[in-house]
């Protein structure tokens, strides 16, 4: 059973409130209760002042339902298993995905890396990272080591072996380690000036950090706005800051509409001079490339990318 954070559990014993299930399971409140009018499920109770309260059971099958999703599932076709059938669902998903990054770290030092993150030895597990940095470098660290790490928190997660909270301390700590490494990094005042944010859908900050490290070792000016940023504050951020870049991150959980919708309606508002860069696990991303936007399908080529953009506006 995943262990929850005490201030989100309500008077109720056992049961969040929507706004919790929203931010732990990573479905929209919309969607809770279009599932509960058309597949009775979840079935939350109500409070005293008539709000959805929702079993910490519940909640534990709706983050599995949510990962299933993630790895291409419809929720009508999983939405009435039990968690035990969840877990094992997404167990056979997985062993049938081919992963084809290639990892400068041992395998067995990746799991190394997990096995102390649920043994919660996080402090040798930042020694041990940070000696990572140290040995392969900076660029290195995040394409061969943050981003397979990233998959194999994933899938344990998926499998059920990792919890919420567990999951959370790897995360915190992976940002930790971006952001002093980062900070470490010079940044000139040189173009391109990068902004880097996720629209305000898109919740999870990792992908864009990791963006922002690459950036930063190319000697790019970034300028960060972190996550969930209302698209109309990204154009005005974009133009007050001068941004020549937008970049953003998207995760595989977003709705592939939100995201074509989302950038289109960013380069419709943003000054034709200024580009827009999108990246990250969101398949639509490359399925439908968006008109006038760059998509990268990996950090290794941030690197090149910027050559290009260099060379273009060398005049």
């Amino acid at each position: 059973m995943a262990i929850l954070p005490v201030t989100d559990v309500s008077a109720h014993s056992g049961t969040l409130p929507i706004a919790a299930v929203e931010r732990d399971c990573g479905l929209s409140k919309d969607t809770l209760r279009v599932w509960e009018r058309r597949y009775g499920f979840p079935a939350p109770t109500r409070d005293e002042f008539d709000e959805r309260v929702y079993p910490v059971d519940q909640v534990n099958r709706l983050r599995a339902i949510k990962r299933l999703l993630d790895l291409g599932h419809r929720p009508g076709k999983i939405i009435a298993l039990p968690l035990e059938e969840l877990h094992a669902l997404a167990q056979q998903t997985l062993e049938k995905v081919t992963r084809k990054t290639e990892i400068a770290e041992p395998k067995d030092a990746l799991r190394g890396y997990l096995e102390l993150v649920t043994a919660h030895q996080i402090e040798d597990l930042r020694d041990r990272l940070s000696q990572s940095i140290l040995r392969i470098g900076l660029a290195r660290f995040v394409t061969d080591v943050v981003a397979p790490m990233n998959e194999l928190v994933g899938d344990a997660w998926a499998r059920g072996q990792l919890e919420i909270f567990e999951e959370h301390l790897y995360t915190e700590l992976i940002q930790s380690l971006l952001r002093n490494a980062t900070n470490s990094v010079r940044q000139p005042p040189t173009k391109p000036r990068v902004l880097l944010t996720t629209l305000s859908q898109e919740p999870h900050g990792l992908g864009v950090l990791m963006a922002q490290t690459m950036f930063a070792l190319e000697g790019a000016c970034c300028i960060s706005l972190g996550v969930q940023t209302p698209l109309p504050d990204i154009v005005l951020a974009a133009q007050t800051q001068s941004a020549d870049i937008v970049a953003l991150s998207f995760s595989s959980s977003l709705n592939p509409n939100q995201v074509v919708d989302g950038l289109a309606q960013l380069r419709a508002r943003l000054a034709p001079t200024t580009a827009i860069w999108a990246g990250g696990a969101c398949p639509i991303l490359y399925r439908r490339p968006p008109a006038g936007v760059l998509t990268l399908a990996g950090l290794a080529e941030i690197a090149p990318a910027l050559v290009a953009w260099r060379e273009a506006h060398s005049s």
